[in-house]
């Protein structure tokens, strides 16, 4: 389960695209053979009109700029003082974030004993059904198989829940701390006189005085040092999200 990741920035990458330039007109293909002198003797044919030039498309021409009025003079932005923090970083180092992740590595832990069994009973039933193969009509192993498939079926769904279930209650923990986080920051930042922070990971240099992850970090642990998770309950209709590799319990 990847913690914290619905703070991470997006980044979004304009790609300006050019026009190609007009193809030229291709010439006639082709070896040039000269006449024969049979062919020289013959009465000449009416010459040939060389095909007309193609018309070339219009280029599109942008639009005239309008002249705007001025709109009315603003107080200019203040100066910026800059900060750089790293949210992995501190939810590593965070002693909450660290006691969610360890219960819900225990709860999906537990999750893969149940579905484990679940299997060695499927596989018995299978094995049993085969064994009796013999001595079953064709109507009756049909059923049999049948009965079998829907029991998979059910299982499977169930564990998808449970599983689902889990990543709720650890989602439903990790907001407590990004709301707690938030605030952190807000109050680091302004201790620092600093008005904008960025992330460090976007950042291609900086000294360390710019850095405040490590105090935000102290400061996040004496505030929060610990979220209770939420009991994992499956709901009625409960959406379940397409499995990222590594959720999964052992032995789906």
């Amino acid at each position: 389960m990847t913690f914290y990741s619905r703070l991470r920035p997006a980044l979004f990458v304009v790609v300006a695209t050019l026009a190609a330039p007009a193809a030229f007109a291709q010439s006639s293909s082709g070896f040039f053979m000269p006449p024969s002198q049979s062919a020289a003797a013959a009465p000449q044919s009416a010459p040939a009109q060389a095909p007309a030039p193609q018309a070339q498309a219009p280029q599109q021409q942008m639009p005239p700029i309008p002249q705007l009025p001025a709109l009315a003079q603003e107080a200019a932005p203040p100066v910026a003082v800059i900060g750089v923090l790293s949210v992995p970083e501190v939810m590593q180092k965070s002693t909450a974030a660290q006691g969610v992740q360890a219960e819900i590595q225990k709860r999906q832990a537990a999750l893969g004993q149940d579905a484990q069994a679940a299997r060695a009973q499927i596989q018995s039933e299978q094995a049993a059904i085969v064994a009796e193969r013999a001595q079953l009509t064709d109507a009756q192993l049909e059923a049999k198989e049948q009965a079998l498939r829907d029991e998979v079926a059910a299982t499977q769904t169930k564990f998808e829940e449970r599983n689902q279930a889990i990543q709720n209650s650890g989602q439903a923990a990790l907001g407590k701390i990004e709301a707690e986080l938030i605030g952190v920051i807000r109050q680091t930042a302004q201790a620092h006189g600093m008005n904008l922070v960025l992330h460090r990971e976007q950042v291609a240099l900086n000294v360390n005085a710019f850095d405040i992850t490590d105090e935000v970090v102290a400061q996040l642990n004496k505030l929060l040092p610990s979220v209770t998770v939420p009991p994992s309950v499956v709901t009625p209709g409960m959406a379940i999200n397409p499995p990222d590799q590594g959720d999964q319990p052992d032995g789906q």
